[in-house]
């Protein structure tokens, strides 16, 4: 045993039972943190705009600070940019997370001095809650490897500017620095297919335990190794134990990935965001995600269907219901203020409150009023692959086909198969059934001959990869919509 897993025993052993303290009471620790933020942000620009000084109670805060997104609070935004202090939170942020918009086009988000322990001490915690449940720590000893942006910093204003990895990458600890992959050097390299060269020149002879990024640019090292080499991942790195990933559900990519590594090794599900580290998986054996009552971060959740509404309701954390689609609303220590981040999400347990990531709310097809969405779409393809468990899927995405030039509209479903199912058309029909199951309105438009059943386009090997690479989100922390109400991705994609 080496003297990092060695001593992450102890520490692991005090974040479980520092965690203890909020996770089974968890209502009462948000209803602080909601007072202490406001308390703390009572002098901003923000909080003299909002009353702040008047808000004692929950109902209070509602009355004073309305749901927003980015465009609501890019002028208190640019007051920041321009030099002023004091705005959304006491002082200046210590960096703005840089991120793009649909909308808004780049989206810089604030992180503060008191918010940064937020985003670097939950990564740490979610590691160490794997030690302590597994008493697994070797990996620590080996070498770490982080798919991530680019640590190069621009300013914005006078704050330093990046993405939300590129600024993690400045805070890991220095008793993991010796054992990171890829070099600094490497990491800064802005083009993907370089820098992917790269990483595997600096990866593929050394001792790699943990990998961590974004499943599908992990399967893209992953093929790349395999290229070189000609063996499983677990041949190239027989020290690999523990894959940490987040973004995307990874359920489309597992059998893949485990085929490429050539064996089942643990992994870890993360939830961060720009906005704030939201959740981890704390344990191997538990459904869901828990959420990080604790870290600075007052939630709120709006019903995904009253989520457009003109005054939804919005429910705090004691209020909210397993099984249900929320819309998520933070509220946090780096100035953002009734903020919809553009994730739904559903509690799985409320004891302790653990959650699923089922989606962005503006990721779904309505065309005819079906309002299908992200979670329901997965949990159809993998249905329909566990009926063909030979099949294996790169990625995929689905967009309303409005104006066919023959027979009734319909779904379109364009996937990148590695393995293609036997049978394409019952894969097809299987995963048809299932979303008619999973929502009573698309089975409705079907059953009422208003859609036919979906249609499947199989793709050619990297047509994601080429849609990516000609958006400029090729690698990183990019990620290919699932859902679409209009047809601009699947219309690239068909003509490609």
């Amino acid at each position: 045993m080496g003297f990092r897993s060695f001593l992450s025993k102890p520490l692991a052993k005090y974040i479980f039972n520092s965690e203890q303290n909020w996770m089974y009471n968890a209502p009462a620790t948000q209803n602080q943190w909601r007072t202490k933020l406001v308390s703390t942000a009572t002098k901003t620009a923000f909080g003299r705009d909002h009353f702040f000084k008047d808000v004692a109670s929950y109902e209070d805060f509602k009355q004073a600070v309305p749901v927003r997104d980015y465009e609501d609070l890019k002028g208190y935004i640019q007051q920041i940019i321009d030099g002023q202090d004091n705005i959304l939170w006491p002082g200046k942020p210590i960096y703005f997370a840089k991120t793009s918009g649909t909308t808004s086009g780049t989206k810089y988000i604030p992180i503060s001095e008191d918010s940064i322990s937020n985003h670097i001490n939950s990564a740490r915690d979610a590691l160490l809650n794997y030690i302590h449940e597994t008493g697994k720590g070797a990996f620590l000893d080996n070498k770490l490897i982080f798919l991530s942006g680019s640590p190069v910093l621009d300013t914005k204003g006078s704050v330093p500017t990046g993405r939300l990895s590129g600024i993690s990458n400045h805070h890991v600890p220095a008793y993991l620095r010796t054992n990171q992959l890829p070099s600094y050097e490497t990491n800064c390299i802005e083009e993907w297919e370089e820098k992917l060269e790269r990483i595997i020149d600096e990866t593929i002879s050394q001792p790699m335990s943990l990998i961590s990024g974004i499943p599908p640019w992990v399967q893209m090292y992953f093929d790349r190794i395999i290229a070189r080499t000609g063996k499983p991942i677990k041949d190239v790195f027989p020290e690999f134990q523990l894959f940490v990933y987040g973004g995307v559900n990874f359920e489309p990519y597992r059998a893949k990935l485990y085929e490429s590594i050539g064996k089942k090794i643990d992994s870890i599900e993360m939830y961060p965001a720009s906005e704030g580290f939201i959740a981890y998986q704390d344990s191997q054996y538990a459904e869901g995600l828990l959420l990080l009552a604790d870290t600075g971060i007052f939630y709120e959740f709006i019903p995904t269907e009253e989520f457009f509404n003109e005054k939804p309701t919005r429910l705090s954390l004691e209020e909210v219901e397993v099984g249900k689609n929320y819309a998520l609303i933070i509220n946090n220590n780096a100035g953002l203020w009734g903020y919809s981040i553009g994730d739904t999400v559903k509690f799985v347990s409320k004891d302790p409150y653990r959650l699923l990531v089922t989606g962005r709310i503006k990721h779904f097809i309505s065309a005819f009023g079906e309002h299908v969405i992200g979670e329901e779409v997965e949990k159809a393809l993998k249905y329909a692959m566990q009926r063909q468990p030979e099949t294996e899927v790169v990625e995929f995405t689905v967009a309303p086909m409005v104006t066919p030039s023959e027979g009734l509209p319909y779904h379109e479903w364009l996937i990148e198969f590695a393995t293609p199912p036997n049978d394409i058309e019952r894969f097809s029909l299987d995963i048809d059934h299932r979303l008619a199951e999973l929502n009573v309105y698309y089975d409705d438009l079907v059953s009422g001959s208003i859609l036919r059943p979906l249609k499947i386009t199989t793709l050619a090997k990297n047509a994601f990869i080429d849609y990516m690479r000609s958006q400029g989100k090729l690698g990183g922390q990019n990620k290919v919509p699932r859902l679409a109400n209009d047809r601009k991705i699947a219309d690239f994609l068909s003509v490609g």
